[in-house]
């Protein structure tokens, strides 16, 4: 019984964190730039985070692609030694760091800088006061939650909320470019939901 008044007691702290996200006019102004550098001037959305903000990253970045917004994850390590090179005229980044201030993705932003001056950076954190966010031309606030790791250190809480926001971005974008089932079959054929997909669409 003590554990799972504690697995439900998890629950209800990651449901509270997801539901204190604040909602303001970042995902509106993100979703804008997004459509504007990818489905009118032809670019594509990179995203990037080190660790499990990584991990987050880079699903965010394969949920953009199945849903008809061009993306790629960029590893912030590998990008020193070559993997910059993806980046290309009229791309928009999007970072992920919960303290703001991680080493990589700063380092990451300025070679972006130096590539590609003026291309566009939103910034998924924790820290909006960090200097990451200072860089940006737009940054999404997590709200800042507690982990709920015993230690308070283990990327938890706060990696559902980033997983929410992306989530939320996704979505929105879905809506802003019409995607319909049949777009969404077009790029995901093999499994359940490309079954599935070619089933609603009567293919």
């Amino acid at each position: 019984m003590y554990m799972k008044n504690q697995v439900k007691e998890i629950f209800e702290a990651e449901a509270k964190a997801v539901l204190n996200i604040p909602v303001d006019d970042s995902f509106e102004k993100a979703v804008n730039l997004i459509y504007d550098h990818v489905h009118r001037r032809g670019g594509k959305l990179v995203t990037s985070g080190m660790g499990k903000a990584g991990q987050i990253a880079h699903d965010i970045a394969t949920t953009f692609c199945s849903t008809g917004t061009p993306s790629v994850f960029l590893h912030p390590s590998e990008a020193q030694h070559g993997d910059l090179g993806v980046l290309q005229k009229n791309d928009i980044m999007m970072v992920i760091s919960n303290s703001g201030k991680t080493r990589e993705i700063i380092e990451l932003t300025e070679l972006k800088e130096n590539l590609y001056p003026g291309m566009p950076l939103i910034v998924i954190t924790g820290n909006p006061e960090a200097e990451l966010s200072k860089k940006a031309e737009c940054t999404i606030f997590t709200g800042r939650p507690a982990e709920i790791c015993p230690l308070g250190l283990t990327p938890t809480t706060s990696t559902t909320v980033m997983t929410v926001i992306g989530d939320a971005l996704v979505f929105l974008l879905m809506n802003k470019i019409g995607f319909t089932a049949e777009d969404y079959a077009k790029r995901h054929h093999g499994g359940y939901l490309g079954t599935k997909s070619r089933e609603l669409t009567g293919r």
